[in-house]
């Protein structure tokens, strides 16, 4: 307190300048409506600023949460379009089954590999979130691989990255398919095998899932046609395929759980029997 004091003794003058300067600023806002409004402006520039930033800071803290909740909206998007009932094939379809065949369940990469022969993503889902072999894995854009192991709380993933990946796949102009294969070569590119050579197949054609698993629905995103050449047997093509998912940049992916698979896995065992 005593410090306080000296303070002000020491710097008595100096302390009056401001006290007399502040009351005539003041006395010359309230008597003059232009600097009034000039002082308004400025404050309110001030504080909005002021304002502005912490805002900013606050969003940036809050990007994990709102990516949570995107997820968690893309999730319930995903699985609406897998169970819609809507199709543009000439099928009858019974409106009043309305069973829900597939599920979605999102996840984060911990882990992902693309530049070995076979490549592997490490995510946060396992048997405790019922993950399983052989469930699909893709993100918004397109596929990604297929669950290879799974422990308690995390799981493998064979990459399409992966010359053990061989997934049924078609031109989606004409449904005519193949099998999509990696060479290993880039990243960003697959190839498409044993395409019939009657099919029709143009540069920029999509391909996407042929649906003939219990893996992938039919019509899931894989790429575009950037190539494609007549196999010396002259009976198919082989396609290069430019991906739609940048492979080398994965964070958050969705697994797609087959309701039916056991049914399907069971019924197929009888079959081979």
């Amino acid at each position: 307190m005593q410090q306080i004091f000296n303070f002000v003794i020491r710097n008595k003058t100096f302390l009056l300048f401001l006290l007399l300067f502040g009351i005539a600023l003041s006395m010359t806002i309230q008597s003059h409506s232009y600097h009034r409004s000039k002082f308004i402006n400025s404050a309110n520039s001030l504080t909005g600023g002021v304002y502005g930033t912490v805002n900013s800071v606050g969003q940036y803290f809050d990007l994990k949460e709102q990516n949570l909740i995107l997820v968690e909206e893309n999730k319930q998007l995903k699985e609406q379009l897998l169970n819609s009932t809507k199709t543009t094939e000439t099928v009858s379809i019974d409106s009043t089954f309305t069973e829900k065949r597939f599920s979605i369940i999102p996840a984060e990469v911990y882990k992902n590999s693309y530049n070995s022969p076979n490549n592997y993503l490490t995510i946060n889902r396992g048997k405790r979130d019922s993950i399983q072999q052989d469930f699909g894995v893709i993100t918004s854009k397109g596929i990604v691989g297929i669950i290879d192991n799974t422990s308690n709380k995390f799981s493998t993933v064979l990459s399409i990255l992966s010359k053990k990946s061989r997934i049924n796949a078609k031109l989606k102009s004409s449904n005519q398919s193949g099998s999509l294969t990696w060479d290993t070569k880039s990243p960003y590119l697959a190839r498409l095998e044993d395409v019939s050579q009657f099919a029709k197949v143009n540069v920029g054609d999509t391909i996407v899932t042929g649906g003939q698993s219990a893996i992938f629905p039919k019509g899931i995103g894989i790429g575009t046609v950037e190539e494609f050449k007549t196999d010396a047997t002259g009976d198919t093509y082989t396609i290069q395929v430019r991906l739609f998912n940048d492979m080398t940049t994965l964070q958050h992916v969705y697994i797609i759980k087959n309701n039916d698979i056991e049914e399907l896995k069971s019924l197929e065992a009888q079959s081979d029997e």
